[in-house]
């Protein structure tokens, strides 16, 4: 979602202040390590494939081929042809290795071998087949009969749970595009947002980058695409997240919304209960590889390596970089209420407690009348500031004694709970309600959010709830899976009784949360405050405007025999010209999921055709049916470019590798660094829903998820973020800068809602009237 803001600031971070790089050896070093975790990572997956019996490399498929061999021995049938004994000749005979002996041991030896090929033949093929992405590019309405078997033999090695989860570690990798192709198409992405000066500058660079340097960089990219099994997402998690020495709080993290309308209970502790027992339900299922893979139109299974981080996991400040710290299991959690912090344990005599049970615990932190401890109540303004200071307090201050025990446990927590003394959500009687739901979920107080955890579980006075999520270790679509199974779990399954408390009875012999102790002295106390003061700066400037848009929804969109992201990013481009008076570079955010360790691809939505729908539409003299062809056109084309961007053969993250290792060996590129430093103005991303369908959303409306968003990515620019729930709602998160004279963001989601209206006017005779923005 807001990666936007982080892909533009990264390449002052790329080379560390104080590191000798020199030449090519740093390079080659940067992708030996690189392969080196990747090859780490597979041999991890394999291991814990095998014990939780994936197919085909199953112990239980190794010890049937053993017995099937030796049974054919034992009736004199030789299916090795002579194999067998042509190992068993060459193992040294010796006391201990009789002809007997030697026997069997060359029978596994052959059997072992078989299997093993078996195994690597149904994974390549595995891989071979899922590297087929012709079936996103057929015409509406029409498939190949190439595709119509593709689908029939994916479909059956998907209907069983064996081979269906074999199909997902057995993604292709992510290809590396080829120069000429990705220069000739940024090109063509600039060439109608630049004058022509400006234009035929860039492109006299772009020639002079694609015939000098361009060859030796790619080079070092086709070796790392050899050698690891993603060539991209490494490097943009250190590069794009991990080096950024700004805030996270605005610029990195994001949030995710409860229930727009549903209430299913007001009582603070019980929403707590039921939903960070579904929480852990969930990554129960996720550790027994329980859950089934997302799949695209029921097809095609997406990589979920990022789901391994989504618990269990905290960001660790460095000087130069941060790290990721990522547990295998944690048994407690980290709660903050009122300026204290507590650990409360999970499990009880080896069992998960119950909703009731982790009610009563957090009912016992809203009734401690105990104070924060001198300097503990904005302690969390640490993660919320500049990460080069918050990596100093942390080492100075942190680094032993009782800071040092309390702050493990809070790294070490399976995720972080806020019990929040506000209450939000969306009323109908306060049309801002929204907006103070998204600012106080995005940044809170500063200081009661843990913005280095995974994610932040914030659970309201009144019951509503929502996450703050940290960006680093995972996608939003790997947070909004685990968001809408536990809004599921908690609504459909655990439910509540009659008096709004979780079901069951509680254990009160379980002991109390533990309060963490501190000891923050005076300079630290300092440091915190400078932090905070940052951090209040940075949210006091977020402008901030979420709003329901329920003219017409899905439904509607597709009658029109489009797509529903095209419409909305075409009706945007028609909005920010309204808004701004110039169209502007456009980054939305796909993902690449269909290859191992995909993360996301930028689709450049301001396309030439974009730009001459958004002219038609404010030419008087274009007619209604002229303008709809230059719609069908535009929006034809950010079809295209996002089905390119989703298999592959995006260009932005290829010239960011590009970038990467132009800098590695020390060599300027006038090109790379003009791309790189382009402003994203308008950065849009689409919130999917109902990836898990656990429940109807058409027989239950009212648990409709309003989605989630991202703080603004430009000083003079807009964030949006929408989703588009069910078949009549379509809600929008809009971020930008009070800060700024150019943006407002009630004036832009005034533009969109009029956009719009305008766009699906097209499809209507006679077409709607325009209404006036100003009042």
């Amino acid at each position: 979602m807001a990666e936007a803001h982080q892909a533009v600031a990264f390449q002052f971070t790329v080379t560390p202040e104080g590191v000798d790089f020199q030449l090519s050896r740093e390079a080659l070093k940067q992708i030996y390590l690189s392969g080196l975790s990747s090859w780490k990572k597979r041999f991890i997956r394999l291991k814990n494939s095998i014990l939780t019996g994936v197919y085909p490399g199953t112990p239980s498929g190794w010890l049937a081929v053993v017995v099937a061999t030796m049974g054919s021995m034992y009736f004199r049938v030789d299916v090795s042809r002579g194999l067998i004994a042509c190992i068993r000749d060459h193992l040294p005979e010796g006391s201990y290795l009789g002809l007997r002996t030697r026997t069997l041991l060359s029978t596994v030896l052959f059997s072992t071998g078989v299997w093993a090929s078996g195994v690597l033949l149904c994974r390549q093929s595995l891989k071979l087949l899922l590297s087929y992405h012709g079936w996103m590019f057929e015409p509406h309405g029409r498939v190949s009969r190439t595709t119509k078997i593709w689908t029939a033999m994916v479909r059956l090695l998907s209907s069983r749970k064996p081979m269906l989860y074999s199909l997902q570690t057995s993604l292709p990798k992510l290809p590396l595009p080829k120069v000429e192709e990705t220069i000739k198409r940024y090109l063509e992405s600039v060439h109608h947002l630049m004058d022509p000066e400006r234009y035929e500058q860039m492109e006299a660079l772009a020639r002079q980058f694609q015939k000098k340097m361009a060859p030796r960089l790619q080079k070092y990219l086709t070796l790392k695409s050899w050698w690891t099994t993603n060539y991209v997402s490494d490097w943009w998690e250190e590069y794009v997240y991990l080096r950024g020495r700004d805030p996270i709080m605005v610029n990195s993290n994001y949030y995710i919304m409860d229930f727009l309308y549903a209430q299913p209970t007001r009582r603070q502790a019980a929403r707590a209960g039921n939903a960070v027992h579904a929480m852990l339900l969930y990554r129960h299922k996720l550790d027994r590889e329980e859950l089934k893979p997302v799949m695209i139109q029921g097809v095609v299974p997406m990589c979920s390596f990022q789901m391994e981080r989504i618990f269990n996991t905290t960001r660790i400040p460095g000087k130069e970089t941060d790290s990721l710290l990522h547990l295998s299991d944690s048994k407690h959690l980290a709660v903050y209420h009122t300026g204290r912090f507590y650990k409360v344990w999970l499990y009880h005599a080896g069992k998960l407690l119950s909703p009731r049970d982790l009610e009563m615990q957090f009912q016992r932190i809203l009734e401690d009348p105990s104070r924060p401890q001198p300097g503990e109540e904005r302690l969390a303004a640490l993660t919320a500031g500049d990460r080069l200071p918050w990596a100093e307090v942390r080492a100075r201050y942190f680094s032993q004694g009782k800071n040092r025990a309390a702050l493990d446990c809070i790294d070490r927590a399976a995720f972080f709970l806020t019990l929040d003394e506000d209450t939000c959500g969306y009323n109908p009687q306060n049309e801002d309600s929204l907006d103070e739901f998204a600012k106080s979920l995005l940044h809170g107080q500063c200081y009661d959010r843990w913005f280095d955890k995974s994610f932040t579980l914030v659970v309201y006075r009144n019951g509503k709830l929502g996450a703050n999520a940290e960006h680093s270790w995972g996608d939003a679509p790997i947070m909004g899976h685990l968001w809408e199974f536990m809004l599921a779990t908690d609504a459909f399954q655990l439910g509540y009784g009659n008096s709004g408390h979780c079901h069951g009875v509680p254990n009160t012999a379980l002991p109390p949360p533990q309060r963490l102790q501190w000891d923050i002295s005076a300079e630290c106390r300092l440091a915190i405050e400078i932090s905070y003061s940052v951090a209040k700066a940075l949210a006091e400037d977020v402008d901030f405007h979420c709003f329901r848009f329920m003219d017409f929804g899905k439904g509607c969109i597709k009658k029109c025999r489009t797509s529903p992201d095209a419409f909305i990013q075409m009706a945007l481009q028609l909005a920010h010209f309204r808004d701004k008076g110039y169209f502007c570079l456009t980054y939305e955010a796909s993902m690449t999921r269909l290859f191992r360790e995909g993360r996301t691809e930028t689709v450049r939505s301001c396309t030439r055709e974009a730009t001459d729908f958004v002219r038609g539409m404010e030419d008087p003299d274009v007619s209604p049916l002229e303008c709809l062809q230059l719609f069908r056109e535009a929006a034809e084309k950010h079809q295209r470019l996002y089905r390119l961007a989703m298999t592959g053969a995006g260009i932005d993250r290829h010239l960011f590798c590009l970038y990467v290792v132009s800098r590695y060996l020390r060599e300027e590129s006038p090109f790379l660094a003009q791309v790189l430093s382009e402003p994203w103005r308008l950065s849009t991303s689409q919130t999917p829903q109902q990836q898990i369908k656990m429940f109807d959303l058409e027989t239950n409306p009212d648990h409709v998820s309003p989605g989630g968003g991202f703080g603004p990515v430009a000083n003079d620019g807009y964030g949006v973020s929408y989703i588009i729930a069910g078949e009549h709602l379509i809600t929008f998160h809009i971020s930008s800068k009070y800060s700024h004279p150019e943006t407002d963001s009630k004036r832009f989601g005034r533009n969109i809602r009029q956009a719009m209206l305008d766009t699906a006017a097209l499809f209507d005779s006679p077409p709607r009237k325009k209404v006036d923005l100003a009042n």
